[in-house]
């Protein structure tokens, strides 16, 4: 006991030396976790790049990018207070914000506040060729991914699939996996399709179309209609992935990046800032990236924007609600 005691004395002792000797002056580190997505989708390569920004951009802040479920994750991890900073699909969000149950919200979420607009989300399905899906009607009966539960993913999923009169029980089999362990699956004919909401070019995908001959499923505009808000109408340019030599047309949704009502005004003005000032370090990052533009940064969003956020906008001459 005696030696423990003197241990913690001379702890103590250390931390009051050090702090002493910090300059005068010296400003403690603010954290910004960055909640992001699975590692093969295109949140999680943003989000590195974000950080990276962040940390050459803004005094005095550590930055840290967390991988995570994704959207409904996210968002529930935000209203906590266990991030400054993060990824979401639109409907995930307006489904938080307004407190449904079936989206993964058991209540209203009402700490959370807007930051930008950035790219849209495509709904990707994508079926081995061996399967002989081609159309939306064709997955009856057959074994298909759906991202991890109560994702962005999966809520797109479970919409999409309605507009096409389609349920869960129309399938034979329904996976909840992540993008790559989606892809393991296929690569391994344990899968015959994947749904997968995320920026063109997903990396999960690329390297499905390397290992297996595919073919990108159509959600006709007519579907999308149907689907309503917040989906919109796509397209999936020709050569997005290999094999595919057409352009095929989908679904997509509004991606946000989002904060909490915690984070300092100062902090998330600087955040806006820093990610408007170096668009070209994200669209590096991801090919998605190319896609923000802060002519759209205020597009859609379904919940209030954070005054930092504000702020910047209004700087720039974009017109911001009261």
């Amino acid at each position: 006991m005696k030696s423990l005691f003197s241990r913690r004395q001379l702890a103590g002792l250390a931390a009051a030396v050090i702090a002493a000797s910090a300059p005068a002056g010296a400003r403690a580190e603010q954290f910004i976790n960055i909640l992001t997505g699975g590692t093969s989708g295109v949140y999680y390569p943003m989000g590195v790049a974000l950080s990276k920004i962040f940390g050459e951009k803004i005094k005095d802040v550590r930055p840290t990018v967390q991988a995570t479920k994704a959207s409904v994750e996210n968002l529930v991890l935000l209203q906590q207070g266990k991030g400054e900073l993060a990824f979401t699909l639109g409907d995930s969000l307006d489904a938080a914000w307004k407190g449904e149950e079936e989206a993964g919200f058991k209540a209203p979420l009402k700490k959370l506040r807007g930051v930008t607009a950035i790219y849209p989300n495509y709904v990707q399905i994508v079926a081995s060729k061996e399967s002989g899906i081609k159309t939306l009607a064709d997955l009856k009966g057959k074994r298909l991914s759906v991202g991890a539960p109560k994702s962005g993913t999966e809520l797109n999923a479970r919409a999409i699939l309605a507009a096409a009169g389609l349920t869960y029980k129309d399938l034979g089999k329904v996976e909840y996996l992540p993008f790559a362990e989606s892809v393991e699956l296929m690569k391994n004919r344990q899968l015959d399709a994947t749904l997968q909401s995320a920026g063109l070019g997903v990396a999960s995908l690329r390297d499905l179309a390397t290992s297996v001959d595919i073919t990108v499923v159509e959600v006709p505009p007519a579907t999308v209609e149907k689907a309503g808000p917040p989906f919109v109408k796509a397209t999936i340019p020709a050569n997005t992935y290999g094999g595919q030599t057409t352009a095929v047309e989908t679904a997509a949704v509004v991606n946000y990046l989002v904060t909490h009502q915690g984070v300092s005004d100062d902090l998330v003005y600087q955040m806006t800032k820093a990610m408007y000032e170096n668009l070209g370090d994200l669209a590096a990052a991801h090919a998605a990236g190319k896609a923000i533009k802060l002519e759209n940064a205020l597009q859609g969003m379904p919940i209030p924007l954070h005054p930092g956020a504000a702020k910047y906008f209004k700087e720039k001459g974009l017109k911001v609600g009261s």
